[in-house]
């Protein structure tokens, strides 16, 4: 456990006191006195409630939509489900830019619905969220949904109840575990998140998440941001509790069955199939706009904006060309990648464990708390933090490439965890003991063991940790050497830029990132791993 403990310590806890530290420890004494004055500015109150309205916003259509969406793809049987359930999970993993760039395509005057008039509005932002945090509820409800035991529900029926007591009485009673746990996560990643609303409501319309990188990059305004940043990780901190006392009681308290049989859509599921097919209109809109409008630039069909992509000169302001920080995302998420997956098999490992002592116990529920803080946690302030604090001997890291993989790999890490962990804990202890009592040692019998049951899981992983580490935008921002960006940060300097050209190869660079992703979620989801759905 050193490991992973030592690598939060270096590369989380001291970026991130560092960072608070400069704003409530400036000239080696400690100043709290401006925390009130921040939190009474006008503006400060506006950033505050936009950003818990839009969250919860967020939150309770997003859940509105995904609980009908799960019970449609969990629960029925027709054509193409696999290919529909890939599709749900695709913009969970999207770089958040590219989710903002398709709604900017989507939204704009010359985009399918221009005429609403929702381009830079707060309405386009909760499209987004939307849009971004299906997944979450559909692959968490859906996932408990598939593994229910029936029996209930059947002999509800049989003693006259309609389709909706059933519903009512015996199945939202059973899911509300996963509910709480879904809505939860979705408000957390709503109210921390930073590439969709920087590009599609700029700095009009800030949320706390934008509002620290306003007061770090143009008006160092350290304290205040170092008070945003606490308010922010306390409301993380909650948020994560309520998520994990949810899923507690979601394992605990459920009784699943193995072989729960799928029936054909009927007529008593139109409500749910119709709101389902509305929720993957809202999917497969923006999706299809993008690259429709990636291959014309008013004029007709063109492919001038992929050709762009291959030339340095292009835009003049990058020193590579798209192609070029293509190849380096792909170095940078591999590296990120691999140190992930050591990391989060080791504590996968540690946490799936049952120990007698008491201690133990607690030591290894603060551990999995932790690893999930990075997901909450404002990228902005890890990736400043980073510059302020690893640029002295022996950490000087500050100009080393070797800081983007890991921020990225402090997102990935948590995804890791969750992923195997549910998996590890499925396996009878018992087994590794027989084993041991066979002459096995711990490491063999471990291997033995776990390695048979893991290896799905760990393939899909490994596709979740490459996925999200591809499209790592905050902290990237940061820490990304102008000589070796990565894609998300040169489509957001494209899409900064006047000009059509620019425009152009901003879409077709999302077209290309969004088409690399999908082909390993594609593959993750033929692992059939419920990777989201235990987050």
């Amino acid at each position: 456990m050193v490991l992973p403990v030592a690598f939060l310590a270096v590369f989380f806890v001291l970026p991130l006191t560092g960072m608070l530290a400069r704003g409530f420890y400036p000239d080696g004494t400690w100043d709290f006195s401006g925390v009130a004055e921040v939190l009474g500015r006008d503006r400060t109150i506006r950033v505050i409630g936009f950003t818990l309205g839009m969250a919860l916003a967020g939150t309770i259509i997003t859940t509105g939509l995904g609980i009908p969406l799960a019970y449609v793809l969990y629960r029925l049987r027709f054509p193409g489900r696999g290919l529909l359930r890939a599709i749900v999970v695709m913009p969970f993993v999207l770089p958040t830019v590219v989710v903002g760039v398709m709604f900017r395509a989507l939204l704009s005057t010359s985009g399918p619905l221009g005429s609403l008039g929702l381009d830079g509005t707060p309405w386009s932002i909760l499209l987004a969220y939307i849009f971004f945090n299906l997944a979450v509820v559909v692959r968490t409800v859906g996932g408990t949904w598939e593994g229910l035991d029936t029996r209930a529900e059947d002999s509800a029926a049989t003693l006259g109840a309609t389709p909706w007591q059933v519903l009512r009485t015996v199945t939202l009673p059973a899911l509300t575990p996963a509910i709480i746990s879904a809505a939860s996560l979705v408000f957390l990643f709503c109210s921390t998140a930073f590439g969709v609303v920087l590009t599609l409501g700029g700095l009009k319309y800030g949320t706390i998440e934008t509002e620290i990188y306003l007061l770090t990059t143009q008006f160092l305004d350290l304290q205040a941001a170092a008070v945003l940043s606490t308010l922010q990780l306390i409301g993380v901190v909650l948020m994560l509790v309520l998520a994990q006392r949810a899923r507690s009681s979601r394992e605990q308290s459920l009784r699943r069955s193995d072989g729960q049989t799928l029936r054909r859509p009927g007529l008593v599921d139109l409500p749910a199939l119709v709101i389902a097919a509305g929720a993957m209109v809202l999917i497969l809109l923006p999706v299809g706009t993008l690259v429709w409008r990636s291959f014309h630039d008013g004029d007709g069909f063109t492919l001038r904006a992929y050709r762009l992509l291959a030339e340095p000169e292009a835009v003049p302001a990058l020193r590579v060309s798209v192609l070029d920080a293509m190849e380096n995302s792909l170095r940078t998420a591999m590296d990120a990648t691999l140190i992930a997956m050591v990391l989060g098999v080791i504590v996968s490992i540690a946490v799936s464990r049952r120990p007698r002592r008491r201690s133990a116990r607690r030591f290894i529920a603060s551990l999995d708390a932790a690893i999930m803080l990075p997901l909450g946690v404002s990228a902005v302030t890890i990736g400043f933090g980073f510059l302020i604090t690893l640029d002295r001997p022996p950490l000087d890291l500050r100009s080393s490439a070797i800081l983007v993989p890991i921020a990225q790999a402090m997102v990935a890490m948590p995804l890791v965890v969750r992923t195997l962990t549910p998996v590890l804990r499925g396996v009878d202890p018992r087994l590794r003991q027989a084993a041991a009592a066979l002459g096995a040692s711990p490491i063999r019998a471990s291997w033995t063991v776990d390695w048979p049951v893991i290896a799905k899981p760990l393939l899909a992983a490994t596709g979740f940790a490459f996925a999200v580490s591809l499209g790592e935008f905050g902290a990237t921002s940061f820490l990304a050497r102008p000589d070796r960006p990565t894609v998300p940060v040169v489509i957001f300097d494209l899409i900064g830029r006047p000009g059509v050209d620019n425009l152009q190869m901003a879409l077709a660079a999302s077209v290309l990132l969004s088409v690399v992703t999908v082909a390993v979620m594609s593959l993750v989801e033929r692992l059939r791993v419920q990777g989201v759905g235990q987050l």
